[in-house]
């Protein structure tokens, strides 16, 4: 389907995937909640062809107006420092995020944060919207995150992650050799390391945490390696490879001899599906270090 974006507004051209079919399964697409849809009617917040139904039945080429994007509720603080945006649209932006900063910041006073320089970048562009972030990434870890600007397909993203439907893979140098190319799984459940509260470690009555990794390339003393989660526990590719004798270099947490001067992982790759428009989005940052 197209879109365009008018004001907080999203027009939505039909397609034929939704000829003939109630309003209701594109919300139910979208996974959006009961009370999401409910203050969309009570509020009539959408119309087709400029006329408002409770629950029409939708044509090809129907225009949707809806209401799709919230006000700015000045959650993050600006912090007006440049970022590297990788890709973006009416519904999302992707930004590659720096090693030393989190996602967002652990005290609404503070304004170190990802999050808070995306909420800078939006009002240099005079967005009125909310900073929504739909993953985390380590403070340490450098990579892509996707930020979601539409409120409308927010449930829809994480849904999508929650299934693995969002695609993610890592880059990391670990030490040691590993045989290349194969691809190996770890399986491990981890938890809080009661020695040390910021660690993560292997934990047998733990939470299920799986990693799968493959070597891309044998170096002089170790090896570049390529990770993806079927989970996404705290630290869990740190942890994990630590555990199988590869721990990453750099990682003051779980490879504490390392001289190394940064924590070698990236989040390097993401693939994923928008909805509405159902444009494929392939992602890749490489690993400049």
């Amino acid at each position: 389907m197209r879109i365009k974006k008018q004001g907080q507004h999203l027009l939505i051209t039909i397609d034929e995937e939704y000829e003939n079919r109630p309003l209701s399964d594109l919300w139910a697409d979208l996974h959006l909640s009961r009370k999401t849809i409910h203050l969309l009617k009570q509020n009539k917040d959408y119309k087709i062809n400029h006329v408002f139904n409770m629950n029409p039945i939708l044509h090809t080429n129907d225009v949707l107006d809806v209401l799709a994007y919230e006000h700015d509720d000045e959650t993050y603080a600006p912090d007006f420092q440049d970022i590297d945006i990788v890709y973006e649209d009416d519904l999302i932006l992707v930004v590659n995020k720096p090693i030393g900063i989190a996602v967002y910041p652990d005290d609404p006073h503070k304004t170190d944060s990802l999050s808070n320089r995306v909420s800078a970048y939006y009002m240099t562009q005079g967005y009125d919207i909310p900073v929504r972030y739909i993953h985390r990434l380590d403070n340490d870890t450098s990579g892509l995150v996707v930020f979601c600007k539409c409120h409308l397909i927010q449930a829809y993203l994480d849904h999508a992650l929650s299934i693995k439907e969002i695609q993610r893979e890592y880059l990391a140098y670990v030490e040691g050799h590993i045989k290349e190319g194969k691809e190996y799984k770890i399986e491990q459940n981890l938890g809080k390391d009661r020695h040390s509260p910021s660690k993560m470690r292997v934990y047998s009555k733990g939470i299920p945490a799986v990693t799968y990794y493959q070597c891309l390339e044998n170096k002089e003393d170790h090896a570049l390696v390529r990770c993806r989660l079927e989970t996404g526990r705290k630290h869990q590719i740190r942890v994990h490879m630590a555990s199988i004798g590869h721990p990453i270099l750099g990682d003051s947490l779980y490879n504490e001899g390392s001289d190394y001067p940064r924590l070698a992982l990236h989040a390097a790759y993401i693939k994923f599906e928008e909805p509405i428009t159902h444009l494929e989005i392939n992602l890749y940052s490489p690993m400049e270090f």
